[in-house]
């Protein structure tokens, strides 16, 4: 496993690569039937006949599936501390089964907290695209991480 990344790894600029993830079928259909179950999430035949044109992932298991993308590719190993949350979510295009997204988290500002001096605050954007680079999804929010311990 790489060395620990803290708030001091999170500068202005730096960018981690995110994916592969494979969007399958039974995931989608699942996710749909426990927390979004409109019929475009869950039935080929209407999905086809909808605006969206075929059977795709709901909007909340996009941001799901961002998610997972992020802790594999970094934040498992950062001295993450939590979050405040998003303050921007967009579901650009539909995400259709069959699909393997890639993504880039993007810092976009870096602070120590006046407050907590042991924590640092770094906004980022996560965007999500598709094989064919079509964007499927960016997200602007914050990441609250350790700032390395002094030895």
């Amino acid at each position: 496993m790489a060395d620990r990344l803290y708030f001091e790894d999170f500068t202005v600029g730096r960018a981690f690569d995110l994916g592969p993830y494979a969007v399958s079928k039974d995931e989608v259909i699942s996710f749909a039937r426990e927390f979004d179950p409109q019929l475009f999430h869950l039935d080929e035949a209407a999905a086809k006949a909808s605006i969206l044109g075929g059977l795709c992932a709901s909007g909340w298991h996009n941001c799901a599936m961002l998610m997972r993308m992020m802790c594999d590719a970094y934040l498992n190993n950062a001295a993450s501390l939590g979050s405040s949350g998003l303050s921007e979510v967009k579901w650009l295009r539909p995400v259709y089964v069959g699909e393997t997204l890639v993504g880039r988290m993007t810092v976009l500002s870096a602070r120590v907290s006046a407050r907590r001096p042991e924590m640092g605050i770094v906004e980022c954007r996560w965007d999500l695209f598709n094989e064919r680079g079509e964007k499927k999804v960016e997200e602007t929010g914050v990441h609250f991480i350790g700032v390395k311990p002094q030895c």
